[in-house]
């Protein structure tokens, strides 16, 4: 074996990706790295029995691209599998319970392969002009209640390990192989039906696509009544905690994936709440799934609880969870019909239960402080008056000492979110390429653009970035000692409460709504605003809020608007019963 002699042969090793190549004795170059032998051999020159003859011992594999440099062959939807299973190993590293994904999302998966009739029919569609290799199964009817061996598939791949080790290559694999030959495989694309998918158009048919893996996601965890909301997944997401950018990386490397698989998963943008939540809907819909299980007040996703977690979020008094119970049930949103999701109804829709919540604790701050930056600060000045005569006695919730923290440390997260954004590293560690011909110059390109990142972060700043941190359900921390960072938990909110009869009334009798149109209808003696014209709490307030589920302020405007109708409906109709009651009896 001669090292020196292997130095002109410049090509990548396909296992490990390395350039260090050896001579066997029989000729053939292998990877000093892991031991990998290539069917290609060194070229001879023997002068002794031809003179000025070159002799060449080449392979077969050297006319055409074998299948250990093609890798598998495989579909799109086997892509997308294996990024739902590394979605739900994550969620279930998260606290998820194991049945989530051996059982919902598996079973939800199957159902989309049998209804893009992909898989599990007895007439899969034709791909690259073929018929795919498809499990047959049992499911002549569409009926949910008739198909409970779905639960019980023991040869899911969702059940098997995703990434193969060493020892067990080549006993199991990851995926069912189909056996194409290479005149199938597409030059486009490394999946066999990437160009052809990027290209279908199916009325009633959706078309899986990234962001519909965390619509699966959210379906199972829905379906579970898991204590994480669309928020917490997005934000999860967001933190790397559950792939999704760049979740090809993860693929194995057998599965090439290259030109068309680019558009198909590669993601260059952030997940937008609104776009998963109707995607949601659309893929509940077209699986046709029932009546989920029922959301009861001893849920996670019911109001009552979701409340109390933001209200601990964003440091404000307990005594206001009794007021948001309130103000759930007079406008009915606590409801089992209301909140449990039922995709075969007409109206097919589900609820925002974080941003519900999160509008509730706005319409009951309004309530009490009106947010018009007069009456708040006023009844802040009450306050802050008594505490300093009392400061014995149980405290008054400030109004105007809470803004002034909470916008500190949200000035401070935000901005460190912000940088965490600009510094996100879009790239990925695994290059994508058009085609395989362009395979070195995109790894060399990347492996220019690694040590360049090397060399200026050694320029500006010479310490070790920050690990990845633990997820939490909660970004604001309101438990230490720190005396700048008072806790309002145990505040009383006797300042802006008075008492009348055995019931408490707010000392604010004016409110204003969100919505103008309502206000004509309804209450027409309250000064209506636009939205240009807020209030700098109420904006402040907004932005918090917003910030905490990454969503658009407008979004949560209108969620308090719908609160705020409902909330108000119920109590015209109540004035009205009563006055009509009234004319009754003087008659």
């Amino acid at each position: 074996m001669d090292l020196e002699e292997a130095e002109e042969f410049k090509e990548r090793c396909t296992q490990c990706e390395a350039v260090s190549w050896g001579l066997t004795d029989e000729g053939k170059y292998y990877c000093t790295s892991c031991h990998n032998v290539t069917e290609r051999s060194k070229e001879v020159i023997n002068t002794d029995v031809i003179p000025h003859a070159q002799i060449k011992a080449l392979n077969r594999g050297l006319k055409r691209k074998n299948n250990s440099e093609k890798g598998w062959d495989w579909y799109v939807c086997e892509g997308f599998q294996y990024i739902l299973y590394q979605q739900a190993e994550a969620l279930k590293n998260l606290g998820v319970g194991p049945e989530l994904k051996n059982d919902v999302l598996h079973n939800f998966w199957k159902r989309y392969l049998q209804k893009s009739k992909q898989a599990y029919c007895k007439n899969p569609v034709h791909t690259t002009g073929r018929k795919p290799t498809v499990l047959e199964d049992n499911l002549s009817h569409s009926d949910w209640a008739s198909e409970p061996e779905l639960l019980s598939d023991v040869n899911s791949p969702f059940l098997e390990s995703g990434m193969e080790s060493q020892s067990d290559v080549h006993t199991r694999k990851s995926f069912p192989i189909s056996k194409a030959s290479q005149s199938e495989t597409s030059v486009c694309s490394g999946s066999l039906d990437g160009v052809e998918y990027s290209q279908r158009k199916e009325k009633g048919i959706v078309k899986m696509t990234m962001p519909q893996t965390l619509a699966f996601c959210y379906l199972s965890l829905l379906w579970q009544r898991e204590a994480i909301t669309l928020s917490d997944l997005l934000r999860f997401v967001e933190e790397d905690h559950i792939p999704y950018i760049n979740a090809f990386q993860h693929f194995p490397e057998q599965m090439k994936l290259y030109g068309r698989d680019r558009g198909i998963f590669g993601t260059e943008s952030w997940p937008n709440y609104d776009d998963i939540y109707k995607k949601t809907i659309e893929v509940a819909t077209f699986l046709d799934l029932p009546r989920f299980p029922e959301i009861t007040e001893d849920c996670y996703l019911h109001p009552n609880i979701l409340c109390m977690k933001y209200l601990m979020e964003v440091n404000l008094p307990d005594e206001m969870h009794s007021l948001t119970c309130h103000v759930v049930k007079m406008t009915g949103m606590g409801e089992v019909d209301f909140l449990t999701f039922d995709p075969i109804a007409k109206m097919a829709k589900t609820v925002k239960y974080d941003v519900q919540a999160v509008a509730i604790i706005v319409v009951v701050l309004k309530l009490l402080f009106l947010l018009d930056d007069n009456l708040e600060w006023s009844l802040s000045n009450l306050a802050e008056k008594h505490n300093e005569k009392n400061k014995k006695d149980k405290p008054w919730f400030d109004f105007r000492k809470w803004y002034q923290i909470m916008k500190k440390a949200f000035d401070e997260k935000k901005q460190n979110w912000e940088e965490a954004r600009a510094k996100y590293l879009w790239k990925s560690e695994k290059p994508l390429y058009y085609s395989y011909v362009d395979k070195p110059v995109a790894y060399k390109k990347r492996e220019m653009v690694v040590n360049l990142q090397k060399q200026f972060s050694t320029l500006v700043d010479s310490t070790p970035t920050a690990g990845k941190k633990s997820p939490s359900s909660f970004q604001f921390n309101w438990t230490g000692e720190d005396t700048e960072r008072t806790c309002f938990h145990g505040h009383s909110l006797q300042g802006v409460l008075k008492e009348k009869g055995q019931s408490l009334l707010t000392k604010n009798s004016l409110y204003w709504l969100s919505t103008q149109k309502f206000c004509r209808c309804y209450c027409t003696h309250v000064t209506t605003y636009e939205e240009s014209n807020y209030s700098l709490s109420y904006q402040f307030i907004l932005n918090l809020f917003s910030f905490l589920l990454r969503i658009k302020t407008s979004l949560l405007h209108e969620e308090v608007s719908l609160v705020e109708k409902e909330l108000f409906k119920k109590k015209y109709s109540v004035t009205k019963k009563k006055s009509k009651s009234k004319k009754v009896r003087r008659y």
